[in-house]
């Protein structure tokens, strides 16, 4: 077995999309799967992992459920961003046919994505909690008549035929990761970089427009911002934001000095400083 500093941990089972993001990014990692995402970052919390892949939002989606609420009190680092090309193929045993198909199952979002061709391909969607176990239940049942979508990995794994390649509907169907570590590791100033923070307000007039305008007169821009509700604290909004800028630029030390100006105390969290992906440009 080899060590943790070799690990890199993934939300769900072998096949999965986020699998495949394990393999572009680290191909020399071992991909730990992990049964949900609370799993995922308690291996790299407790040691047996040493990075994660941690899916955040999709281009067609949107953000992925639960992630905000998870990462701030993870305790771990963003140290990268990764956006992953999502290819669904609709796939079934070995030796079935496209016509031999009446239903295909998959998780929710592969059907959304899918449902045009799903539609005009007469098939009846099945809802799965997630792509590549869709692609493990239907090899493990064998009927000729039930199918999958997942990805080209998944029907690999899982001994599957590729009855129809790149079934969903729009070509430009994008994953962003987020890389995640025990440990921070924030590169030298230079070069594109991104900062990823969360913080909550004080209840004041205007605050949000106030706190961020410090950002605007430093010059400094923002590629994300988006208000959740944590658990527990219904009355007051949880910003997440994307910066595109090094923590230590010293305009963004002044953008920040403005936000905290405004925020409760203790309540602005950087989350990462890390190089900003290639796929931005």
């Amino acid at each position: 077995m080899s060590d943790a500093a070799n690990k890199i941990a993934f939300q769900g089972v072998p096949g999965a999309y986020s699998h495949m993001a394990c393999q572009a990014v680290k191909p020399d990692m071992e991909p730990v799967a992990c049964a949900s995402f609370e799993d995922m970052l308690t291996e790299v919390q407790d040691g047996r992992a040493s990075l994660a892949m941690v899916p955040v939002e999709n281009s067609i989606a949107g953000r992925v459920a639960d992630i905000h609420h998870l990462l701030p009190s993870s305790g771990l680092y963003i140290i990268g961003e990764h956006f992953h090309r999502v290819n669904h193929h609709i796939m079934a045993p070995r030796g079935a046919t496209l016509d031999q198909l009446t239903h295909v199952h998959s998780h929710a979002q592969g059907l959304a994505q899918c449902r045009n061709r799903v539609r005009g391909l007469g098939l009846t969607p099945v809802m799965h909690p997630d792509t590549a176990g869709a692609a493990k239940d239907v090899a493990a049942a064998g009927d000729p008549k039930t199918g999958a979508i997942a990805s080209r990995l998944a029907a690999e794994i899982y001994g599957l035929d590729i009855l129809f390649e790149s079934a969903e509907d729009d070509e430009h169907n994008t994953t962003r990761f987020l890389l995640m570590s025990a440990t921070s590791s924030v590169p030298a100033v230079g070069g594109d970089m991104i900062t990823t923070l969360v913080f909550q307000l004080r209840s004041v007039p205007a605050a949000l427009y106030k706190a961020l305008g410090g950002f605007a007169t430093n010059g400094v821009n923002l590629t994300k911002l988006e208000s959740y509700i944590r658990a527990g604290v219904a009355e007051q909004a949880q910003f997440y934001m994307d910066v595109q800028a090094h923590i230590d630029d010293p305009a963004m030390q002044n953008a920040m000095e403005e936000l905290r100006f405004y925020c409760s105390k203790d309540e602005v969290h950087v989350l990462g400083s890390y190089p900003a992906s290639p796929s931005r440009s």
